[in-house]
């Protein structure tokens, strides 16, 4: 069973949370992740903008 992740530096942008944490190897790693109901998208990053980025371009497929 994976570790449970422990975010900090959580931000909302529009229904996508982005977080950062570290990975079972001990790298740094940013997540995106929306919060929509039966949206579905979430996703890691190597860096925070990237993350941001996906967050402020993301549309929810399902309306």
């Amino acid at each position: 069973m994976p570790a449970r992740r422990r975010f900090r530096r959580v931000v909302r942008i529009g229904p996508v949370q982005v977080g950062t944490a570290y990975d079972g190897r001990g790298r740094e790693k940013h997540t995106a992740a929306c919060t929509a109901p039966r949206c579905g998208f979430s996703a890691d990053y190597d860096s925070r903008s990237a993350a941001e980025l996906a967050a402020r371009t993301h549309r929810c497929p399902v309306r």
